[in-house]
């Protein structure tokens, strides 16, 4: 299948996908993007509940982190938007926000989505870094790769 036939089904996919709905709410779909507007995807439902989640398994199978979750987004807003061109072939948009965690405190969180590269190449890739939990500086130092 070609790149554009791929990206096609892709696109039809995830529209198809976004009018069925995400489902039940969850933290993750307060308070996004009140102090910026329209926050775009960085603001959507599906990538602030896919951090949430891999937050949880992150804080629960990486020693020595504090037991805490994602309670909310605020402040979501998009800060670089890097479009696919012939020598780049993959959308980027980079992200970032203000975490409330479940312990009352506040982190700050940068996270890439990149568009096409989904399983299978099935919707977008969600990658993220919360400040103080990159443990083994998968990120760089204070999350830098994702600013």
């Amino acid at each position: 299948m070609s790149r554009v036939a791929s990206t096609i089904l892709a696109v039809t996919l995830g529209a198809g996908a976004a009018l069925l709905g995400t489902g039940a709410a969850s933290a993750a779909d307060l308070a996004v993007g009140a102090d910026y507007g329209d926050p775009g995807i960085c603001g959507n439902a599906s990538v602030l509940n896919r951090i949430t989640e891999r937050f949880s398994y992150q804080v629960r199978h990486v020693p020595n982190l504090p037991d805490v979750a994602i309670t909310d987004f605020q402040r979501v807003h998009e800060h670089r938007y890097l479009a696919a061109d012939e020598d780049h072939p993959i959308a980027r948009r980079y992200c970032g926000a203000t975490v409330a965690l479940s312990d009352g405190g506040s982190r700050d969180i940068w996270y890439l989505i990149e568009e096409g590269m989904g399983f299978a190449s099935i919707g977008d890739n969600v990658e993220f870094c919360v400040a103080g939990f990159d443990r083994w500086y998968v990120y760089n130092g204070r999350c830098r790769v994702l600013r």
